[in-house]
This record gives C-alpha cells, sequence and structure tokens, in this order.
C-alpha cells in the first residue's frame, strides 16, 4: 500500500532534495548521527508516522465537530502540543477559547485543570502546600497538597489578571517541568502543557506579562471572529437540544510517542539555514534591513528559532508531511516570533505594527 505520506508540501518545489530524508543535507539526531540514511529507519519513522497522522487527523476532526470557523487556531494549538510547547490565547470574549481548551483537553484524553486568574490569587492557589497534619499516635508532620498545577494540560484563564508574583510561580513549572516548594522540588506529569487566555480589549486591573514569561509560550495564537458560514453553522449546533459530544480520541502515551516522533523527524538544510536567516534578521544587532534597525528595539532570542525547529516539524507531521518546507516557517512565523520582538517609538508614531515587520522578514526566505 502505498504511504499517503509526502516529503514535502504539494505546492513547494523548493526544496525537495532538502525535505527527503534519505538524502544528504540533514539536521537533527538521527542526522547527526547517521541514522536518518539508514532505510530500516526512515521505514521505521515513516510507519510511525503514518500511525501519528491518523490519530491526529481523528483528533482535529473531533475538535472542528465542537469549534466552529477556527480552523487556523486549532491547527497553531495542535502543533503547539506536538511540539511540546506552551501556548497564548489573546481573542475578544465569547470567541470559544475556553471551550477549545476543554475540548483539546478531552479530546486527547488528558488530565486538565482550569485556574481563573484574579488579582488576589496568591502562588500557592497554583502549586500547592504544606499543610501540618496530626496521625493516630498524635505526631505530627507536613503534608503536601498538590495544586492545580499537577495535571497534564493547565488552562490559565484571563492569565493577564494574577499578579506578577503570582505569574511568576508558572516561569518555572513551564521551562523546567517542575517546581519547588518548602526548598523541595517536585516534578510535574508529563507530558505539561499551558494554554492560557488573554482579553485585549479590556486593561483596567490586569497587569501585562513580562517578555521574560512571554518568551516560554512557544506561540501567541490570535483568535478572530468565525466567517458567516461557520457562524451560521455555530447557531444551529449550539442552540439546540443537544450538542454533539467530544470522546477521546488518543492518550497522553499517544501524544508523548508523536511528540518524539517530531524530534526524530529530519530538518533540511535549507528549513535550518530559513530559520537562522528570521531569526537573525530580526534582531537589530545583525540585521541588514533598515526597518528592523528603525522600528525594532529587540528582537527573537534563539529561544525563537528553537520553536520554529520544532514547531515546523509538527505542522509537517499534522498536515501528513514527513518533513518540513520553507512554508511551514512561513505559516508559523507570525505566531511565534510577535511575542517575541518589540517595537520602537518611531515604528508606534509610523503605524508599524510586529506582524509588518515579521512579513518583511518572511520576504528573505520565500
Amino acid at each position: 500500500m502505498q504511504s499517503r505520506f509526502s516529503d514535502t508540501s504539494p505546492n513547494d518545489t523548493r526544496n525537495t532534495q532538502d525535505s527527503d530524508p534519505s538524502l544528504a543535507g540533514l539536521s537533527g539526531p538521527d542526522a547527526q548521527s547517521g541514522l536518518a540514511r539508514s532505510g530500516d529507519v526512515s521505514l521505521d519513522l515513516v510507519a510511525q508516522a503514518e500511525r501519528v497522522a491518523e490519530q491526529l487527523s481523528r483528533l482535529r476532526g473531533m475538535i472542528g465537530r465542537v469549534i466552529f470557523g477556527q480552523e487556523a487556531v486549532i491547527e497553531q494549538a495542535l502543533t503547539t502540543f506536538l511540539a511540546g510547547g506552551h501556548a497564548l490565547l489573546i481573542g475578544v470574549p465569547g470567541l470559544a477559547k475556553t471551550r477549545l481548551v476543554e475540548t483539546l483537553c478531552t479530546a486527547a484524553g488528558l488530565d486538565g485543570r482550569r485556574i481563573q486568574c484574579t488579582p488576589d490569587l496568591m502562588p500557592a492557589d497554583i502549586l500547592g502546600s504544606e499543610v501540618l497534619d496530626e496521625d493516630d499516635a498524635g505526631r505530627r508532620h507536613f503534608r503536601f497538597i498538590p495544586g492545580p498545577v499537577f495535571c497534564q494540560l493547565l488552562m490559565a484563564d484571563e492569565i493577564n489578571r494574577a499578579s506578577p508574583r503570582t505569574q511568576s510561580a508558572l516561569l518555572q513549572a513551564m521551562q523546567e517541568r517542575t517546581i519547588s516548594v518548602a526548598g523541595q522540588t517536585r516534578p510535574l506529569p508529563h507530558p505539561f502543557h499551558v494554554l492560557a487566555t488573554q482579553n485585549p480589549i479590556e486593561q483596567e486591573g490586569t497587569y501585562p506579562l513580562p517578555e521574560a514569561q512571554l518568551d516560554r509560550f512557544l506561540m501567541q495564537i490570535d483568535v478572530d471572529y468565525p466567517d458567516s458560514q461557520s457562524e451560521r453553522s455555530m447557531l444551529i449546533a449550539t442552540t439546540g437540544t443537544q450538542e454533539d459530544p467530544v470522546r477521546p480520541v488518543m492518550d497522553a502515551e499517544a501524544l508523548l510517542t508523536a511528540q518524539t516522533l517530531v524530534r526524530r523527524t529530519p530538518v533540511g538544510e535549507s528549513v535550518v539555514e530559513a530559520i537562522l536567516t528570521i531569526v537573525r534578521q530580526g534582531r537589530p544587532e545583525t540585521t541588514d534591513l533598515d526597518s528592523v534597525r528603525r522600528f525594532v528595539s529587540w528582537g527573537p532570542g534563539p529561544r525563537a528559532g528553537q520553536a520554529l525547529m520544532l514547531a515546523c516539524r509538527a505542522r509537517a507531521l499534522l498536515q501528513g508531511r514527513f518533513a518540513p518546507s520553507v512554508d511551514d516557517i512561513v505559516a508559523l512565523a507570525s505566531p511565534i516570533l510577535k511575542h517575541r520582538m518589540a517595537l520602537t517609538f518611531a515604528a508606534r508614531a509610523d503605524g508599524r505594527t510586529v506582524d509588518d515587520i515579521v512579513d518583511e522578514l518572511c520576504q528573505r526566505i520565500e
């Protein structure tokens, strides 16, 4: 039976050689060890990719039965999951951000928790705390009560309403997958993902996320209004007596397998060069673009390149391709870079946005 996987996207003819894992010019652990050139290993990777792609197709279909008109948002959220990262969903109220996270958690078979961020939320409310217990013999000891962060998918609703002290409690959890309470480090479950939501129009009583925490999010996913036909379908489907139930079509073990497969996927040298180009050209210190020097105060760091390297593999797998192409970098540049760049006052005065700068960077690699 012929594999449904292709090495490149149907409309991408620029990277055929670099996207073929059997050819030279590969990057990644398998390529560095020479395993990617072995026919047996390549066939094994393709077989695993076939199984994962089938699971992802079912997962995507299940989410699409409940979330209408947000195909790009669903793809970016699933790409974040496959890459093992966290996502920040930004959109006005009523665009199904919370419902998307809940549906994704159920369909993926993950253990999920939700926290509603408020100014009086304390770090212990998220991480957990120690309480003094007394046993039957009268001996006293401290017992740790885990907080909601001990889950596989944590939803932080309206994260910018939490105080900076509470926001910082998530830093170690998001990056290290551990927390420290009472001098003891405790590991979090695997997989562990944070999907946070944020309202861009209401700023009173909020605390903007610091750059250090924004950088921990693999993607900033902007949730826009659905199109007319999707909104019509949503009105009919959600105002009746019954709604389509969401059933698990994956589990945590399957997601971990898919994440491992993403890291084993080979990457062509042209894709690696495209990532380096777009990241380094976005920094005022290393760019030769006049617009970046004038309008960008600081650009993306190395973590942005790492995010692009993983996310482009994840997107390719999600779309049924064995290896990523430059088209994946262009598609993911905005959600991965926009929260890792800051504009100067001159840019704001001139009406320039981060998306304008990212579009200019993408033109360098297209």
